[in-house]
């Protein structure tokens, strides 16, 4: 008899299991970047804008999604009963518990092969150096003349000349027509690409289609066409296809743009931009020449000024504020000589007055002279009976001596 296990196996949710199994799925190198081929079954295109549909073949079906980011571009390759060959990975919708696959690319069932011939033409002309990027040249910054190889009744040539009148209306188009599509396509190209190279007025080539399958874009992975482009002797923009799409022609082109329109933005510069780099310099150049001008300005003023001191009449301004200034100096000198002599002629003059014998007068004495006109200072200079002059503050006197002390005539007297 079997002996029960003493260990219960673990459980899982649903939940847990539909997890593990889309890790599982995600994981898987083969799952994750896969191609897958059949018939589009049952297509929904709901209005979140995802893509849901069915791949069948004679046995099997299987479930696929496009979210909406790439549903746009591969609308229209979306079919119910074309034949595809959808690129993507392999999961796990968990709420549903089914699997399913996440499609980002599509393409028309036989594009495989086309697929492979690219990818040998590819390595072969990339071994001979056609697609080296030292081969690029830059693009002229202000064409005057692009040329345009493109269908003239393509919508590719509408959106090139819409944004061409937009950003540079100054350029001059040259159409080079030719057809973009079929088995004529490629010699026509080569034609239209020789002879603006042949004209030699344009100053930049573009190369020009809208979007399509990997077989209408065929005509730009032919080996003729990728040589004339890397032939030219004039720079070459391709804008082909969509952005996902990638030719031959992109690889060997100077510069590839991701659409017609891109390839049109790239190729010439925006007016608006140019407009404000015009603005910009303008008011450099005012501001440098102001700049100028003023320094200049200066350097005249300096070198006035200094014609002005050599001149003889900055010399003689000069000389004359110097005379100007000696004349102050001199009259104040000669003041303050004046006001001393003053000061000191007014002390002389007391002084003198002070002894001015007519200043004594005026106090009572009186100045005694003899008849010899000399003063009489004392008494034994005259006599009894002589006659003297008796000078007084308001006259003279003439007076006689009656006595004299101290003389014989004095005793007699007595």
């Amino acid at each position: 008899m079997q002996q029960p296990s003493l260990f219960v196996p673990q459980s899982y949710s649903v939940s847990e299991i539909n997890r593990y199994l889309r890790e599982l799925f995600e994981s898987d190198e083969v799952l994750s970047d896969v191609w897958i081929q059949g018939e589009i079954a049952t297509l929904s295109k709901p209005a979140s804008g995802h893509i849901y549909f069915t791949l069948k073949d004679a046995n099997s079906t299987l479930r696929c999604v496009v979210w909406k980011s790439a549903a746009m571009r591969l609308q229209a390759l979306l079919q119910s009963g074309a034949q595809i060959e959808a690129h993507g990975y392999v999961g796990l919708y968990e709420q549903g518990g089914q699997y399913q696959l996440y499609v980002d690319a599509v393409r028309l069932t036989g594009e495989g092969a086309l697929y492979q011939e690219y990818l040998r033409l590819k390595a072969r002309l990339e071994s001979e150096g056609l697609f080296d990027p030292t081969r690029k040249r830059p693009l002229p910054e202000y064409p005057n003349k692009i040329g345009i190889v493109t269908s003239s009744s393509g919508a590719a040539l509408q959106d090139i000349l819409n944004v061409l009148r937009r950003r540079y209306p100054l350029v001059e188009v040259i159409l080079a027509h030719c057809a973009v599509q079929g088995d004529a396509a490629p010699a026509e190209i080569v034609s239209a690409l020789e002879k603006l190279n042949v004209q030699a007025e344009a100053d930049l080539i573009l190369v020009a289609r809208g979007g399509g399958s990997m077989e209408d874009l065929w005509a730009f992975n032919d080996e003729r066409v990728v040589r004339a482009i890397a032939a030219s002797a004039i720079p070459v923009v391709t804008g082909i296809g969509h952005e996902i799409d990638f030719t031959l022609s992109d690889f060997a082109a100077d510069l590839r743009a991701p659409t017609p329109t891109a390839a049109a933005e790239l190729a010439v510069p925006d007016r608006e931009e140019l407009r404000g780099l015009l603005n910009g310099a303008i008011s450099q150049l005012i501001y440098s020449c102001q700049a100028v001008f003023q320094d200049t300005r200066a350097q005249l003023t300096g070198l006035q000024h200094r014609v002005e001191k050599a001149s003889p009449q900055w010399m003689i301004r000069n000389d004359r504020q110097r005379l100007d200034d000696l004349s102050f100096r001199l009259e104040a000198s000669l003041g303050n000589s004046f006001r001393l002599m003053r000061s000191e002629c007014q002390g002389l003059s007391k002084r003198l007055g002070a002894l001015n014998p007519f200043a004594v007068l005026q106090r009572g004495y009186s100045i005694v002279t003899n008849a010899t006109g000399q003063v009489v200072s004392k008494v034994n200079q005259v006599s009894r009976d002589e006659l003297v002059d008796v000078k007084l503050s308001d006259g003279t006197i003439l007076t006689r001596v009656i006595s004299v002390p101290g003389s014989e005539n004095e005793s007699e007297d007595k």
